[in-house]
């Protein structure tokens, strides 16, 4: 794969702000041109509203939403009618969270490492909130899984890839055995389908969330996968136009899935976006993406790894994190880390809590600095964030 290629495709890079170093794409990646491109095409040729007028640039519209759903379910290796367009992986969860007929009593089961889109609708939701311990290897523990998979678990909801480490459950084994315990299972794919090959056949999961702003595509555009039956079952979170076959004034019938959960105006650029998003991740290959992200973490690992004044958060082995590179400096702020990486170097990561607080509150970890990269970035890039690092330990630690 041809990073330097790949960069021209990308508007920063040309811009007066080409000596930026991007590397907060867990957070939101950029865009190409041809995203850019696909968007201002809607606004300027069709800027008209899909599924409901039936004039030609309406038409047009609807055919181009068709598209992408079909785009994507080709990438995903699912059906275009078990997708649904949400705003984003957040509210994505919270459908299933809020509007599938849990029995009472039942519990989801979670890990300790969520994001907080997987963990805060679970405790507003009428069911009980478990989940499964992660040992300080920073890997998860299957045995500990299996001890939790109770009777009463409904729900087997995880993070795919974790935000903060950029560990990967073994998916395809949790989901065989919560299915022979009778459970659903939902995947928080938001940290993994941006990175890896994902069949949702092979995989059998029963729901699976994500957002196209972490993959190249527009913001405010995210994506619910779900089984034919569990379609039928769920209410949605939403109630309105679009999303009705007819109503008199007590009673409503929803359409089919998937449109019964898009009630509403859609975001017509950013769904037509996303299609384009997808057709340049699937020109370069999953494969391809998945393996430079993973050579790049391996060469700022192997520089970082054995200085003192640096925490790596576990596990150190980078084939274990995606993209994803998170750690703390002894004595200095993770906040501290970013602003200075930013005002020195034109670096910029993330720091905080990365919205998994129950994370870092349970291991007394006031947050963490994070660089995560994406398949624009270089070994060039990497070996500049290492000297950036080492300076700041040298002038900063203590």
């Amino acid at each position: 794969m041809d990073a330097d290629k790949i960069r021209s495709d990308f508007p920063l890079y040309e811009s007066q702000n080409n000596d930026v170093i991007y590397f907060d794409n867990a957070c939101q990646t950029m865009r190409p041109k041809q995203v850019i491109d696909a968007m201002n095409e809607y606004y300027c040729k069709f800027p008209a509203c899909g599924g409901r007028s039936i004039h030609r640039l309406a038409t047009q519209v609807s055919m181009k939403i068709d598209e992408a759903r079909e785009k994507i379910a080709s990438f995903l290796g699912c059906e275009p009618s078990n997708l649904v367009f949400t705003k984003n992986c957040t509210e994505s969860l919270n459908i299933v969270a809020r509007g599938y007929p849990f029995k009472k009593g039942s519990s989801v089961l979670t890990t300790d490492m969520e994001h907080n889109s997987n963990h805060v609708p679970w405790i507003s939701s009428k069911i009980n909130h478990k989940f499964v311990k992660t040992p300080a290897s920073g890997i998860f523990d299957f045995d500990e899984y299996l001890k939790n998979l109770n009777r009463d678990v409904s729900i087997v909801s995880m993070v795919h890839t974790n935000n903060v480490t950029g560990t990967t459950i073994p998916a395809k084994e949790v989901i065989e055995a919560a299915h022979d315990n009778g459970s659903l299972v939902m995947l928080d794919g938001a940290q993994s389908t941006p990175h890896q090959k994902i069949d949702l056949k092979k995989l059998d999961v029963d729901m699976f969330a994500f957002s196209m702003h972490k993959m190249l595509g527009p913001s405010g555009v995210g994506v619910l996968y779900a089984k034919d039956e569990i379609l039928k079952k769920m209410d949605p979170l939403v109630g309105g136009g679009g999303g009705v076959g007819t109503t008199d004034y007590n009673s409503v019938t929803f359409l089919p899935s998937p449109e019964k959960f898009e009630s509403g105006l859609l975001n017509y650029s950013g769904i037509i976006g996303s299609g384009a998003a997808i057709d340049y991740l699937t020109k370069i290959g999953m494969e391809e993406i998945e393996e430079h992200e993973r050579g790049l973490n391996t060469f700022v690992t192997s520089r970082l790894k054995d200085n003192e004044s640096i925490q790596i958060l576990d596990p150190v082995e980078p084939s274990l994190r995606s993209g994803i590179f998170s750690f703390n400096i002894n004595g200095i702020d993770s906040h501290d880390i970013a602003m200075i990486c930013d005002e020195i170097s034109a670096i910029a990561i993330r720091s905080g809590m990365h919205c998994a607080h129950p994370f870092f509150v349970s291991r007394g970890i006031n947050g963490c600095a994070r660089a995560s990269f994406y398949l624009y970035n270089t070994k060039e890039e990497c070996a500049k964030f290492i000297d950036t690092v080492e300076y700041i330990v040298r002038t900063f630690s203590d």
